[in-house]
């Protein structure tokens, strides 16, 4: 017993370092490979640290469900590879331990490591999401970072184009500067032209302060001023001002980052948990039977007003069991506002019974009335306006129908959606012991330790995982495959192709060996020589 307490603490030491060491590298290179795709957005904004430090925590804990399987397959691959390597598994084995029993302490660990793996990815992983695409999309609002170029007019701040000819090397002194000052809304009526300038922010970055020296200031009068003064319209002003220095301050606050209100993004699929999917999918579930009760309405009440009328067309069970859900909800809610209504309506009721005189109508002679109108109607050849008033319904009713089928559509469309996340939560967590399935015995199989042929056979199982699952994703979200299926095909494969792997490495294997197929090749050969003898000897 002391002794296999030895070799379980043996296994799991050699196993928790290169996993948390793979596992870190793996974060690196997938947080490394996302922020590529948002290198434009950030650079060239100015950002502080903090910014910068926060979104990369927020983007590493998003890649947390990727990097985990791939994580414990590398590391998995390493540990048995080494041991095998070393002939420490030999050992093993020689001391009675079968491969299965040596296996236990590591599996034990990948299950705790896929209870992490859950919470994170119920729990951890969505908040991380909110917080990082609320705050990438507050980035890319965030305007760029005061930048003149020489030569080039500068428009960033708001009704202000600034051109300078040149830049000295201090970052401050100006040479040749014009400035189109459009905050009147008047076009460019306002010009300032200075020979030199010093440009700096003050009160912590956010005003600009230009000191201009030896210039002009040009201002031409509006339509609008010269007729207020009485001068008419036809005749407009020019003031031009010569100035010796001069100071202009404008405000930076639009260059800051503004933070969004993280409500405009918690709607997202991939920043929910488990039970916020749920109720999510419910609701539009709801709205699909909304959809069909829609419809079965339309075509009972309103298709048929005449030919067909008292058919009926019968409700589905699901369908009867919600509008029965449905109409209850709705007569609780309106229950007590329409008690005093019936009150009222019986007391008016029977005041007007007592008011107005019973009026009395021969029901036999009116119903024979309208059976002979009626039948003269059907016998009598339809006119044009009746064409085209049946023409134009049956128009308005395959409109409606059309539009319900799309609503329909795009509800279950996005319904799919939902559900593809809420399977994803589950099957990203449980990859972890697919993952090891594969890793351990694989290891065990081709007996090499170090990152040579283990990173070659990890990178291999998780292009497979990964082309799986996105294959399962996106023929999933196109209706083409269950949901289910799908998402859990990656998983369910590759869970096959582990026990495969664990029974060969359980009878030594010897599938990497250049000898074991040449000696099946030998073995193919005989045996197709064999049956080719028979053949020829029955001829």
């Amino acid at each position: 017993m002391l002794g296999m307490k030895k070799i379980d603490k043996l296994i799991i030491t050699s196993f928790i370092g290169p996993f948390v060491l793979t596992f870190l590298v793996v974060v690196f290179i997938l947080l490394t490979q996302h922020m590529l795709k948002y290198f434009d957005d950030i650079i060239g904004k100015d950002l502080g640290w903090d910014v910068l430090g926060s979104l990369l925590f927020y983007f590493a804990i998003f890649m947390t469900p990727i990097a985990l399987p791939l994580a414990v397959l590398l590391s998995s691959l390493i540990t048995y590879g080494n041991l095998g390597e070393h002939f420490e598994l030999t050992a093993v084995k020689s001391l009675g331990i079968s491969l299965v029993r040596s296996l236990l302490p590591m599996f034990v660990f990948v299950i705790l490591l896929t209870g992490v793996a859950f919470y994170a990815n119920n729990n951890l992983v969505p908040k991380a999401a909110l917080e990082a695409y609320s705050l990438l999309y507050d980035i890319k609002q965030k305007k760029p970072a005061l930048d003149l170029r020489e030569g080039t007019f500068y428009s960033s701040i708001p009704d202000i184009s600034i051109k300078v000819n040149d830049k000295l090397p201090d970052g401050q002194s100006l040479r040749g500067v014009i400035i189109y000052d459009h905050r009147n809304k008047v076009g460019n009526r306002e010009v300032t032209i200075a020979d030199s300038g010093r440009m700096y922010t003050i009160l912590n970055d956010q005003y600009l302060k230009l000191e201009l020296f030896n210039g002009y200031n040009y201002n031409e009068g509006s339509a609008q001023t010269n007729e207020m003064a009485g001068r008419g319209t036809e005749n407009q002003t020019l003031s031009k001002t010569k100035f010796d220095k001069t100071q202009i301050v404008f405000d930076l606050s639009s260059f800051g980052l503004n933070r969004t209100d993280k409500k405009w993004f918690q709607g997202n699929r991939i920043m929910r948990n488990l039970s916020e999917l749920q109720h999510d999918m419910d609701s539009i579930g709801n709205s699909v039977k909304d959809q069909d009760l829609g419809l079965l309405t339309i075509t009972s009440n309103s298709a048929f007003q005449f030919h067909f009328k008292n058919d009926t067309i019968a409700l589905p069970d699901d369908l009867a069991v919600f509008k029965a859900q449905k109409d209850s909800i709705a007569d609780s809610k309106v229950e007590t506002k329409t008690a005093a209504r019936q009150k009222r309506w019986t007391a008016n009721a029977a005041r007007s019974k007592a008011l107005v005189p019973e009026i009395k109508t021969d029901n036999d002679s009116l119903k024979a009335l309208v059976a002979t109108k009626s039948d003269s109607l059907f016998t009598r050849p339809p006119t044009s306006p009746e064409v085209a008033a049946a023409l134009a319904h049956a128009r308005l009713i395959k409109s409606q129908i059309t539009n319900f089928g799309n609503q329909k559509l795009n509800f279950e469309n996005e319904y799919r959606v939902f559900q593809v996340q809420w399977h994803k939560i589950l099957a990203q967590s449980l990859a972890c012991i697919v993952m090891f399935l594969i890793g351990a015995p694989l290891g065990a199989i081709i007996k090499r330790g170090g990152l040579g042929v283990p990173v070659l056979a990890s990178i291999l199982f998780f292009i497979i995982f990964y082309i799986l699952t996105m294959l399962g994703e996106k023929w999933s979200k196109q209706g083409l495959i269950p949901v289910p299926v799908g998402i859990w095909a990656a998983n369910g494969i590759l869970f096959a192709v582990g026990l495969l792997f664990l029974r060969q490495a359980r009878v030594d294997a010897r599938l990497f060996d250049a000898d074991f197929y040449n000696v099946a090749w030998d073995k193919l050969k005989a045996w197709l020589r064999s049956k080719k003898l028979i053949s020829q000897a029955s001829a």
